[in-house]
């Protein structure tokens, strides 16, 4: 995963296997302005440290990967111009003159065009995580049909965002007015049983409840028509409920053995065990409402496609929107030049990552199996790191 508001999926093992967790706040509506209370520094990648990496070309980067990242940088560029590094580790002006040469860079030198114009910071001690995902594809339908049940629903119109009470920060949460009065809004065993029927909210039909499950940890898919068609489905909103991972239930409860914890141990015990399957899936109350995606995609953060195996998920607070990233992990799948075009609602801290691996049975095992771990070094514009210790 976009945070994913299109492509808003949680890395697929780390979610299913360690999850984030949280309770429900009190809601109030928002009141008058008042004067903010001290704040702490933000804990980005400033606070956390910063130093030089080493050279580009001691880091064995492929002609391959850096092709491909310097294909999906130039898709990045006109956002990342215009936005603001909540990383604290650049400006905007630091990307103007990459971005200009990467427009008209020639084919078949992308590594001469990453060791013009970066270099490697180590944000923290720079020990990397990384996980997968992808785009799945499921049995769907457009209509309500025999063996197509499972509904597909767009985001509600009483779905709200409030201020929780005590909020330090004055975030808004999601959730609903009951009778005059903010509540929480319905967690999934509601929205299963019902809660929503009934109200047109419903864009498509899905064959499959675990299928399903699954789509919504990755945030979008793909719904394989009846008529040999496809339809795309992307983040639309979430039910504000909080995101509980099944994979790390089912392993505390000695329900996985050994080899199981990947995303396909995960479901076939779901379906070897249908009824506690469905209780299990139903202590994860968070619920993803999906819109259609007409155009490219999936969209990632930036609001731009994502690129299957050049494309990662990072927390905005350590890694810039947009910046080229090297992974040096255990993996040799993952191991490369990355461009940080997402973001998860999993993907948390400084140097973890999720790797985006398309769409198809092959991206499926991959992503579903993925756990690297190694070195991350994230590629700053010449002159950043510099800066960043001149302060």
């Amino acid at each position: 995963m976009s945070t994913r508001k299109s492509v808003a999926r949680q890395g697929v093992l780390f979610a299913l296997l360690v999850g984030l967790a949280s309770c429900a706040p009190s809601l109030i509506p928002p009141g008058p302005p008042q004067a903010p209370a001290p704040q702490p520094p933000p804990i980005n990648a400033a606070t956390e440290g910063v130093r030089a990496g080493p050279a580009l070309d001691a880091l064995g980067l492929t002609d391959a990967s850096a092709e491909a990242a310097l294909s999906a940088f130039r898709i990045s560029c006109p956002s990342l111009v215009k936005r603001v590094d909540v990383s604290g580790l650049t400006e905007p002006g630091d990307w103007a003159a990459a971005c200009t040469d990467a427009a008209s860079w020639p084919a078949g030198t992308a590594q001469a065009f990453f060791a013009a114009h970066f270099e490697a910071a180590v944000v923290g001690e720079g020990r990397a995580f990384a996980t997968g995902y992808f785009e799945p594809q499921i049995a769907g339908s457009r209509v309500r049909a025999p063996g197509y049940e499972v509904p597909v629903y767009r985001s509600p119109p009483d779905l709200v965002q409030v201020v929780p009470e005590g909020s330090t920060d004055g975030k808004p949460v999601r959730g609903r007015i009951v009778d005059g009065q903010y509540s929480l809004y319905y967690e999934r065993a509601e929205i299963e049983e019902g809660a929503l029927a009934g109200q047109g909210l419903e864009i498509a039909w899905a064959a499959d409840p675990i299928d399903f499950f699954f789509l919504q940890i990755q945030g979008s898919g793909r719904l394989a028509l009846p008529d040999g068609g496809v339809m795309r489905i992307g983040y639309d909103n979430q039910n504000g409920r909080e995101y509980v991972a099944i994979g790390r239930l089912l392993k505390e409860r000695g329900l996985l053995g050994p080899g199981q914890t990947s995303m396909q141990g995960i479901v076939a015990w779901l379906r070897a065990h249908p009824e506690e399957g469905r209780a299990i899936m139903r202590e994860n109350k968070s619920y993803i409402f999906f819109r259609e995606l007409t155009g490219p995609g999936p969209l990632g953060a930036l609001g731009v496609p994502v690129t299957p195996r050049a494309t990662v998920a990072a927390d905005p607070r350590f890694v810039p929107l947009g910046a080229p990233v090297v992974l040096a992990v255990d993996k040799l799948e993952a191991r490369g030049l990355w461009v940080a075009q997402d973001t998860g609602g999993a993907i948390k801290g400084a140097n973890r990552f999720d790797t985006f691996w398309g769409a198809g049975e092959e991206a499926k095992h991959i992503a579903g199996g993925m756990q690297a771990v190694g070195d991350a070094y994230v590629l700053l514009p010449k002159g950043a790191v510099g800066r960043l210790h001149a302060r």
